[in-house]
């Protein structure tokens, strides 16, 4: 593994356990487009089973993570047609190739924080 690279996990603050399974993607800005890296799916652990940027794919940019929340919920309560919370998006930036970004989410069908993890 490179010296620099992103993880994510995931908590699911509703049932109280890591959000096993949710789907996401990841996006890099390139000017004003955004275009898909790849997508990705947590573990057991909430987390992905590797890094989901490192290499050839971590660099100095902007870039989105995008995490299905409403399609994994929905698994577990009802929401309504159209949820208050969907599609959770998370637009940050990297800086520095050599660090480890960390990009944690609590999540429940009603709200969300992140902040830059370790």
């Amino acid at each position: 593994m490179s010296k620099g690279y992103l993880t994510t996990h995931v908590l699911d603050t509703f049932n109280g356990k890591p959000g096993s399974g949710i789907k996401g993607s990841i996006y890099i800005f390139e000017e004003t487009n955004r275009k898909k890296i790849k997508d990705f799916a947590l573990n057991e652990d909430g987390r992905c089973d590797s890094p989901i940027l490192e290499n050839d794919l971590f660099n100095i940019g902007k870039y989105e993570i995008e995490f299905f929340c409403g399609e994994y919920f929905r698994k577990f309560t009802e929401l309504n047609q159209i949820p208050f919370l969907d599609d959770v998006v998370i637009r940050f930036g990297i800086s520095d190739k050599n660090e480890h970004y960390h990009v944690p989410l609590l999540i429940s069908p009603w709200s969300y924080t992140t902040y830059r993890g370790s």
